[in-house]
């Protein structure tokens, strides 16, 4: 309804306005009673009454309908400098009306330039009314109602700046608290949103590390197993074992994709050294593409995250030597150093240059190892094969240790 008793507005303040209206127009009130039983029947008496019904009315209007498009909060303010003129000029008592309405001003001025405006109108009108019902200035007049009126003012425009400054800070306040409430949710949906990229970007690396590389495999023994049914039957059927067996795995590992939403891969590894794990790894690989591997495993026990991350970065490696190398010759080792586990993929093959490398392969390993604060080191060039090596901190295996030990 006010402009000081908006939102943010203290509460201290807004009582103090309630009090202060309500004393108002319990003085308009018993003044209106007053004339209406005391005074003598007259011109004067009727104009009273009727500027201070003009006022109420007006103020009830206001009141009840802040939107009215004809009584608004000036029009309110322009019939109060009326009406306060009017009575100080018909009797000098009402001139203390003025005193009791000084927060009006404040309450509906929509700036303090304007409340001060209306303040000085209604100071202007009331020494007015005075002056003309006494005949002009008098030594009583300065001495007691224009000193009196001035330091009213004087204390009225100063507690309405400062109210002023208050519901300011106030409502800043309180637009800060929106403002942040709006950060704080824009910055939830990010992080929901962040959450939701990163999960895909999850997946999409296991599908890309399981099923995609399975179903590589599944097209590079089918083909081999086709060109050679007739001349080799024994090696064509022993790749359709392996087409088999890795169809059989891809299946386990898409189930465990749709069922769970867990990576893939763990729940079937056993819970000791990652060092079989790859050697049937190894032997697979050899077995299916008729490469040379040269295998230097030591025994690690770990915790599944880091066997997860080498078992992948193995099947990744192998994976690229199968479609890309064209080696002779695979080496791996697996070994655990002071300062973490290391694991060096090597091969003969043609080689590739890092810088140009676009696949989707090299950086999944990159941020698998990331998660765990390790590394991956890729070294290459053409004709002089390829070298992967994956470092991951010591206190991931340690931490294992700690576990399984428990």
């Amino acid at each position: 309804m006010t402009a000081l008793a908006g939102p943010g507005a203290d509460t201290f303040w807004a009582t103090s306005l309630r009090r202060w209206n309500t004393v108002c127009w319990v003085l308009f009130a018993a003044m209106a009673v007053g004339l209406v039983a005391m005074d003598r029947p007259g011109g004067s008496k009727y104009a009273a009454l009727a500027l201070l019904g003009s006022v109420v009315l007006c103020y009830a209007v206001l009141d009840r309908f802040p939107g009215n498009r004809v009584v608004r909060p000036h029009g309110y303010l322009t019939v109060l400098v009326l009406a306060l003129g009017g009575l100080a000029y018909l009797r000098g008592n009402y001139a203390a009306l003025f005193m009791v309405t000084l927060p009006h001003y404040w309450m509906f001025g929509r700036t303090p330039r304007v409340s001060m405006g209306f303040l000085g109108l209604a100071t202007a009108g009331t020494l007015a009314g005075s002056v003309l019902r006494q005949d002009g200035w008098t030594v009583e007049f300065f001495s007691e109602t224009l000193v009196s009126t001035v330091i009213v003012v004087a204390v009225g425009v100063l507690i309405g700046l400062w109210a002023h400054s208050v519901v300011a800070q106030s409502a800043e306040r309180a637009e800060l608290i929106v403002e942040l409430e709006r950060t704080q949710a824009q910055l939830s949906e990010a992080h929901q949103r962040q959450g939701a990229a990163d999960e895909r970007e999850r997946m999409a690396r296991e599908i890309h590390d399981t099923l995609a590389q399975g179903f590589a495999s599944i097209i590079v023994l089918a083909e081999a197993a086709r060109s050679g049914v007739t001349a080799d039957p024994a090696r064509s059927a022993q790749q359709l074992r392996s087409i088999e067996s890795t169809a059989r795995e891809n299946l386990a590992e898409a189930r465990e994709l749709v069922g769970s939403g867990r990576q893939p891969g763990p729940g079937r590894l056993a819970a000791g050294s990652v060092a079989q794990t790859l050697r049937r790894i190894l032997d697979r690989f050899a077995e299916d593409t008729g490469l040379s591997v040269d295998a230097d495993l030591e025994d690690l026990v770990c915790d599944q995250q880091t066997r997860i991350a080498l078992l992948r970065c193995t099947q990744e490696s192998l994976a690229n030597v199968r479609k890309h190398a064209r080696a002779s010759t695979v080496g791996v080792v697996l070994v655990c150093r002071p300062y973490g586990v290391e694991l060096e993929i090597t091969d003969d093959g043609t080689g590739f240059v890092v810088e140009e490398s676009t696949g989707f392969g090299l950086d999944g390993m990159r941020k698998r190892l990331a998660e765990l604060g390790g590394r991956l080191t890729v070294t290459s060039s053409l004709g002089d094969g390829t070298r992967v090596l994956a470092l991951i901190p010591v206190e991931s295996v340690e931490s294992a240790e700690t576990g399984g030990a428990a």
